[in-house]
């Protein structure tokens, strides 16, 4: 066996990131507000040793978003649930700093940890769309530095409420009448530019010390954040090559922040498509293809521009000069798209069918993907990847065709090592702040 492991997560998000996934015979039209389908999902990529699910979030909709985004389960309240329906595999989910209050943030995050016995893990976003701010009262939505800037104090605040009772604190004696030493509770008493917090919080640590940070975004921003501050960061790449300077990049910044490689975990999203044969791999991405109307395509590629409006721009002509548009949103997804569109020459209209029906280099039977990730892994572009369901059962795909052959290679388990997320990801149990202060 490989003394590195590969880490694999399920990106579940019910009918799909696919603004037409819904219409697929095969996809229930209530997946995303139906518990037993993410009870099923779940349960079958826990059967797949998968090291942790993973939900997607956003805060803001209007009648061009996806049916997904429309009508979907807030991801604390569904992880909690299907922290009863799993026992091993870790429960990441996205909430943003930009809108919610710290104390709420550890609060909901601990009770999670708690509940599944250590399994938690948060998806720390700044929250792209500016429509989020008209939902919260908050005024104009932060530009992309602020947001940053925010999220950087936020999540101090957060892991020092976690923080708030040590982990011996909780004495139980019900002889003496003593059920906690109040010298192991402790006020955090921060007093920062963005938040006031007092503390302490009113829920203990779990067995894993804290959730584990996850950090979407690939911007400088994001990638400061995740080497200073994150266990793992969620990304994606086009090619190989781009995946190994992104992981190059990232892993130099946390080495200059004294952290080791392995504090920092890569999760590359993939779209794996799975058949038994060529013709089978290709076939399913066609019947999703075309499902997609031209239409649709624009409203989905509007979305990462601001919801801007391309359907005034010929459909055949080169991709439009739009500016600096999207550079407060979805950034490193909006520079990438006009990047490949002026390096390539596309239309708009080849933009909006690549943007809302990518075609993943990861199709095709299951030992090219089992080769491709392999080769992803052992060259040094990811430590793990988040499969994002792209086709119907197409998750179900991945766990019965790719992941033994995974396993027959010696890349990734065939049983879980530990009961706790960051023991399943090979990360250490932070110490508790305060515990290490009186040792000093």
């Amino acid at each position: 066996m490989s003394k590195r492991q590969l880490k694999l997560g399920a990106n579940l998000s019910g009918v799909g990131n696919s603004i037409s996934f819904w219409r697929h015979p095969d996809i229930p039209v209530n997946a995303s507000v139906s518990i037993e389908y993410y009870k099923q999902q779940a349960r079958k990529a826990e059967e797949g040793k998968f090291d942790l699910l993973f939900i997607a979030d956003g805060l803001y909709i209007n009648e061009k978003s996806n049916p997904h985004f429309l009508n979907r389960f807030e991801p604390i309240t569904l992880l909690s649930t299907l922290a009863g329906a799993t026992s091993h595999i870790g429960l990441v989910a996205t909430l943003s700093t930009s809108y919610s209050e710290p104390f709420t943030v550890a609060r909901q995050f601990a009770s999670l940890d708690q509940i599944s016995g250590g399994r938690a893990g948060w998806n720390v976003v700044t929250s792209p769309l500016e429509g989020s701010a008209l939902n919260f009262g908050k005024g104009e939505h932060p530009d992309h530095s602020l947001r940053y800037e925010i999220a950087e104090e936020h999540l101090q605040v957060v892991r020092g409420l976690w923080d708030s009772w040590e982990d011996d604190a909780f004495v139980g004696d019900k002889e003496a009448g003593i059920f906690f030493d109040p010298s192991k509770l402790h006020a955090l008493n921060h007093r920062g530019k963005h938040f006031s917090v007092q503390g302490p919080l009113n829920v203990a640590r779990s067995s894993q010390g804290h959730p584990v940070i996850f950090q979407a975004g690939s911007s400088e921003s994001g990638k400061n954040l995740a080497a200073r501050s994150a266990d793992a960061i969620y990304t994606a790449h086009e090619t190989l090559e781009e995946a190994r300077e992104f992981y190059r990049d990232v892993k130099a910044r946390a080495a200059a922040h004294g952290r080791k490689p392995e504090e920092l975990l890569i999760f590359p999203g993939i779209g794996p498509i799975v058949g038994r044969t060529e013709e089978e791999a290709e076939r399913k991405y066609q019947e999703i293809a075309a499902l997609v109307s031209i239409d649709q395509a624009l409203n989905y590629l509007g979305r990462y521009f601001e919801h801007f409006d391309f359907s005034q721009y010929a459909l055949d002509e080169p991709f439009p000069d739009i500016g600096d548009l999207g550079s407060n949103s979805f950034r490193s997804t909006t520079d990438k798209i006009k990047q490949q569109a002026r390096e390539q020459g596309l239309t708009l209209r080849e933009v909006a069918l690549l943007a809302s029906t990518p075609r993943t280099s990861f199709i095709g039977t299951p030992e090219k993907i089992a080769d491709l990730i392999q080769e992803w892994f052992e060259s040094e572009a990811a430590d793990g990847f988040n499969i994002r369901t792209v086709v119907p059962n197409g998750l179900a795909d991945f766990v019965d065709l790719v992941v033994p052959v995974l396993q027959e290679r010696g890349l990734f388990r065939t049983a879980y090592e530990q009961t706790t997320l960051r023991g399943n990801l090979g990360l250490e149990i932070p110490s508790n702040r305060y515990a290490l202060e009186s040792v000093k």
